[in-house]
């Protein structure tokens, strides 16, 4: 019998369809094992020894796979084709040697499509583990665990509030920071355009002034309205000539197909969805078969494939949509490492997959690949340049026609931040001499704007191009970023909280190297390196904590209060901004409305987190958050209407309540009401209905034949299956999950809940307690989520999660609450009162009271 690994239970079913009754596939389910969440699991002093933990939830799963791997002359490892791919495989085959269980044949197989002539032909070819890939993701995780288990207990002591920092989170918090820096700092400037209407043989169209008394306009030359005025007066009183007509072809060529930050990119702009929502779904298409591997940096599309495109395009559309050869592409992006195939369909006959948001991405991916093997779009550009008689005014007409659609026929690649400038439509045929007649002239008010907030699509391509992180890990970063609460969106776009900046400003001020843009771009160069196999993974382990230790240890012996005092002075300027009545920014307001001298505002620490008090306390009790004076977000959207029902026609609004905002609709005299989760940041109507019809049916399960539900309650996302639950982690995950995935996590939360006997397991171990020696979990709990030694239980602040919870937090929390020990005895007490008058003598009466009974 042959043993073959594959990550999912889906791909393990069809996969074994294919090879037949000699194979057997399981599913490791993604990686088994990690770094166990605590110290000393990367070991520097002991060149750079790694601890490796199996998953608790992993232990029945990897269970079975020993077991198989006893009876099996071979094992085939054909995870996924990346370098988190042949990590699963490298722990797997460390997991069953070490384990004693590891068949004495073992191969590598890797396909890039879960096709059948895909998997049958990759078992022709094996190879073994790519060691220098492995050593690439050793590197990796190493350096990723020790500057976090290292930062993070700096962050604890040194800067309250703070949560965590990460390698790549932490720079890509430091980029929308900076924007935000960037769109504070900016002043508008006034402009104002003159804009003449004018039409000719009937046709209307638009010409802009574009020089005005022989000097050549730029965009703030006209910069007040008196200035604008006195041009469009000019233009009014002007008779304009054609004095030049310039026609030039253009050609368009399509672009390549998706690599994965593109596809996350395109997703976002086209159809709204987050950059962690479209790997969910990118993930199902390509275990249904429906798609290559989406982890890619690869823009190249296998031969056969362009074939199957071309003909495909041969069906569809005439001859001239299909080049006379095929179309090849080249990356451009920086750090671009696995060289796979890009992300297509594998089956070009198929324009359809799928529902939902599934089949929304799957038409995404088909037309992006189909239209890159598509003839260029033939377009024609036309200017028009319009003088009058003294030649000191000219205005100038732009327009654009498409000649030949090409490959716009199929797909359109989008922007984030379009031009204004951009004059596409088509003009009216002229000649030099013709007088179009002036219908209006316009002169029109402008403010130069500041760069945009970054929406997910431009924060990956802002990543993709300096070079930081890799385009597979992207919305993982991004939602750690989120999860942590540094950031928030609003209307699609990442604003900065405050402590997001002030974890910024902490890095930035103490540890800049580490948050330099450049640094971590060349620490991913570094660990190419490593990939490649020219550098030692432990030699760059090694170059990186020899700077990294003692930096931490530097911070770590200054004094909270030194740390708030730089931090008070390097953030002045956004804390205290100049006052509109001149005086010192710093003055407390408190203070000076009171009579009392010298109450001036410094940036302090507290429990919760940095605010700003005044230095006259405890006689001035004037405090506000760490935030610009008066800044505040932006006001929640309108309550009102929202459209109808396309089932049942009725209204639906939107309202506010006690509990927050939530959609209702009123169908047979009956109001049906759904809250509006916070996890959903493009709300609209459509969004209402889908709250409005659940429960959500995902289909029968294949063994009870009883119903899954897919619903949202009072705790969050779950789902139901006779009288069983489990939870889902959002609530785009109640819509999109299907049969295979449902199935799976109501087996495993099954498991976990029979597996502990009716104890509940815990969330999270954190290793012994320093003192105790017991060892330390975060565990739920009936009234909240506490963490305990075995000894003492200490409830968790509301405003942390559970799985937030590290080492020296958990400690700092247990530690307090023994402190409060005397107080909890006193409650003991009443019990202890009882036993104390019954002394010796009282002890002995008892005894007797009962003999005398029995006589009786």
């Amino acid at each position: 019998m042959q043993l073959v690994i594959v990550e999912s239970p889906a791909k393990a079913k069809t996969i074994e369809k294919y090879l037949g009754k000699d194979f057997k596939v399981l599913a490791s389910y993604g990686h088994v094992r990690d770094l166990p969440p605590k110290d000393g699991s990367v070991r520097p002093d002991e060149d750079f020894a790694m601890d490796w933990e199996l998953y608790r939830d992993k232990q029945k799963r990897f269970k079975e796979i020993s077991d198989a791997a006893k009876d099996a002359d071979r094992l085939v490892l054909a995870t996924d084709p990346d370098r988190e791919g042949e990590a699963i495989s490298w722990h797997v085959q460390e997991l069953l040697r070490k384990r004693k269980n590891l068949p004495a044949k073992v191969d590598r197989v890797t396909f890039n499509a879960i096709t059948k002539s895909a998997v049958t032909e990759a078992m022709k070819s094996p190879r073994e583990l790519d060691q220098p890939l492995i050593d690439a993701y050793l590197a990796r995780r190493a350096l990723d665990y020790l500057f976090g288990f290292t930062l993070s207990p700096v962050l604890w002591r040194k800067l309250p509030g703070a949560k965590s920092a990460g390698r790549v989170q932490s720079v890509a918090l430091r980029l929308i920071v900076d924007r935000e820096r960037e769109i504070e700092a900016f002043r508008a400037d006034e402009y104002w355009s003159v804009l003449a209407k004018l039409q000719h043989d009937g046709t209307a169209f638009d010409a802009r002034l574009v020089r005005y008394k022989g000097e050549k306009l730029e965009k703030l030359s006209l910069g007040n309205e008196g200035a604008a005025m006195e041009a469009k007066a000019a233009v009014e009183a002007g008779r304009f000539t054609v004095e030049g007509v310039e026609t030039k072809p253009l050609k368009r060529n399509p672009a390549p197909p998706f690599t994965t930050s593109t596809m996350q990119q395109e997703a976002s702009r086209k159809l709204g969805f987050s950059a962690s929502h479209t790997m969910r779904l990118a993930q199902s298409l390509y275990e249904a078969g429906a798609i290559t591997y989406m982890r890619t940096d690869g823009v190249q599309m296998d031969m056969s494939a362009i074939m199957a495109a071309r003909d495909a395009i041969s069906e569809r559309f005439s001859d001239d949509y299909r080049p006379e050869k095929p179309r090849f592409y080249s990356t451009k992006a920086k750090n671009a490492q696995e060289a796979h195939e890009a992300i297509r369909p594998t089956n070009f006959s198929r324009d359809k997959v799928g529902s939902g948001d599934e089949a929304k991405l799957y038409s995404l991916i088909f037309k992006r690949a189909m239209a890159s093997q598509m003839a260029a779009a033939q377009l024609e550009r036309t200017t028009v340049t319009l003088r009058e008689a003294t030649g000191q005014h000219e205005l100038r007409a732009n327009g654009q026609v498409v000649k030949f659609p090409g490959f716009f026929a199929v797909y359109q690649e989008g922007f984030d931040d379009k031009s204004d400038d951009d004059e596409d439509g088509l003009l009216p045929a002229m000649k030099d001499g013709d007088v179009p007649a002036k219908n209006e002239v316009e002169a029109n008010q402008h403010f130069t704007q500041p760069p945009p907030r970054f929406s997910e699509a431009s924060l990956v391509k802002r990543l993709e191009e300096l070079g930081i992180g890799r385009p597979s890990t992207y919305a993982s970063t991004i939602q750690t970023v989120r999860d942590r609460d540094y950031v928030r969106m609003e209307k699609s776009r990442f604003h900065a909280e405050e402590s997001g900046r002030l974890l910024t400003a902490f890095l930035e001020r103490f540890f800049p190297t580490y948050v330099a843009y450049d640094f971590t771009a060349g620490m991913e160069e570094e660990l190419d390196v490593v990939s490649d196999g020219r550098e030692e993974y432990k030699t760059l382990l090694a170059k990186f904590w020899k700077d990294f230790k003692p930096k931490t240890e530097e911070v770590m012996e200054k004094l909270p209060s030194e740390v708030t005092e730089v931090l008070d002075e390097y953030l002045s300027d956004y804390l205290f901004p100049p006052r509109e009545d001149g005086k010192d920014a710093r003055f407390c307001p408190l203070c000076e409305q009171e009579g009392r001298e010298g109450g001036k505002l410094n940036l302090r620490g507290g429990r919760f987190g940095a605010f700003v008090a005044c230095q006259n306390y405890p006689e001035c009790k004037y405090t506000r958050r760490f935030a610009q004076p008066g800044a505040d977000g932006e006001d929640p959207a309108e309550d009102g209407l929202m459209g109808t029902h396309p089932e049942t026609g009725a209204e639906i609004h939107r309202k506010s309540g006690r509990f927050g905002p939530y959609v209702e609709m009123e169908v047979d005299e009956k109001k049906q009401r759904a809250s509006i989760p916070k996890d959903l940041d493009d709300f609209d109507l459509e969004w209402a209905i889908k709250l409005l019809d659940l429960p959500r049916i995902v289909g029968a399960h294949p063994e009870t034949g009883k119903e899954i539900e897919a619903a949202i309650g009072r705790y969050g996302p779950y789902l139901r299956h006779d009288g069983k639950y489990a939870k889902l982690q959002s609530t785009r995950d109640v819509f999109d999950t299907g049969m295979n995935a449902a199935v799976t996590m109501l087996a495993e939360a099954a498991n976990r809940k029979g597996g502990s006997r009716g104890k509940a397991e815990p969330i999270k171990t954190l290793g012994e307690h320093p003192t105790s020696g017991g060892e330390i979990k975060v565990m739920p709990g009936r009234y909240g989520p506490y963490v305990t030694d075995g000894t003492v239980n200490a409830t968790i602040p509301k405003d942390v999660k559970p799985e937030d919870i590290e080492a020296a937090q958990a400690i700092e929390l247990i530690d307090a609450r023994a402190a409060k020990g005397p107080a909890k005895k006193k409650g003991k007490k009443a019990p202890a009162k009882k036993k104390a008058p019954a002394k010796k003598t009282a002890a002995k009466k008892k005894p007797a009271a009962k003999k005398a009974a029995p006589a009786k």
